[in-house]
């Protein structure tokens, strides 16, 4: 566990899964790709869904939820969806921490890999997860998720949100103004539109959630971009600006996605980014 701010952070790990490789590095050569994440027989790389939660300043916060436990077999054997070894109410309880307890949940977007775990099934009825929290999406990505375009709403699954929306625990928000205390917000578009980034700081330290522009460390490379992405360009323009604030200001990346390495420090050598040391968040 570190402390920034006014906020004792987490690493919280909620399932295990795999994507097609090739989808996940877009143009990269599997060759080059493939020395940073080895596939399987079905092309598919391993990955898990880990979430960031802040406790402090009476608020227990969590930074999106993963793809959840709702899933039929069929699903689950596609995408290889595994909850044996990670799942956000044991993660939770690792730290001492309650699904009651949290009351802030911040959805950077609504793709069912980030916000599956928004709701459980109980009793044959979909529930929330969180009963006390007050989840946040930015406008754009709500718009976009109820108006998806052909290429994305595969994406998109209306259960993770629609009880929440339902039950008046859903908080639509510009994104572009703190809305809580001590996190501040930068939106992106190139993988989606209105994607929220939050960022926590203090005088020594800042932490960046990557979410889905860099969902592992091999993204740290700028043309490493995924094929998901809706506006692949604009994704290279925003990671060149961002790691470029990372290096100057030492700032930390947190990658959702990635198996082994939950945050790192970035590195600059020719105009060119690598990952210069692993930040163990907690464990």
């Amino acid at each position: 566990m570190i402390k920034i701010g006014k906020y004792k952070l987490y690493s919280v790990e909620t399932s295990e899964f795999s994507l097609d490789g090739g989808a996940m590095f877009g143009i990269v050569p599997k060759p080059l790709w493939e020395k940073k994440a080895k596939s399987d027989n079905y092309n598919r790389i391993e990955m898990v869904t880990r979430s960031l939660l802040l406790s402090g300043n009476g608020r227990r916060i969590l930074i999106d939820t993963g793809n959840g436990t709702k899933w039929k077999l069929k699903e689950r054997e596609m995408y290889n969806i595994s909850n044996d070894r990670y799942n956000i109410e044991s993660s939770l309880k690792k730290y001492g921490f309650k699904s009651d307890e949290i009351t802030d949940v911040i959805c950077t977007h609504l793709h069912f890999d980030h916000v599956g775990g928004n709701t459980k099934i109980e009793s044959g009825n979909i529930i929330p997860t969180f009963p006390n929290a007050k989840y946040w999406v930015s406008k754009e990505n709500w718009d976009l998720a109820n108006h998806p375009s052909q290429k994305d709403a595969g994406s998109f699954i209306e259960h993770d949100w629609k009880v929440l929306e339902e039950n008046g625990m859903l908080e639509i928000i510009s994104g572009k103004e703190q809305f809580i205390e001590g996190v501040d917000i930068i939106l992106s578009y190139g993988h989606t539109r209105g994607l929220m980034h939050p960022i926590i700081s203090d005088s020594s330290n800042t932490i960046f959630y990557g979410s889905d522009i860099f969902p592992l460390a091999a993204h740290i490379h700028i043309p490493w971009i995924m094929a998901y992405d809706i506006k692949p360009l604009v994704t290279v323009k925003e990671k060149e600006i961002l790691l470029n604030k990372m290096h100057n200001e030492e700032w930390i990346l947190f990658f959702e996605h990635d198996p082994l390495i939950q945050a790192a420090k970035v590195h600059r050598e020719n105009n060119k980014y690598t990952m210069k040391e692993e930040v163990i968040i907690s464990g």
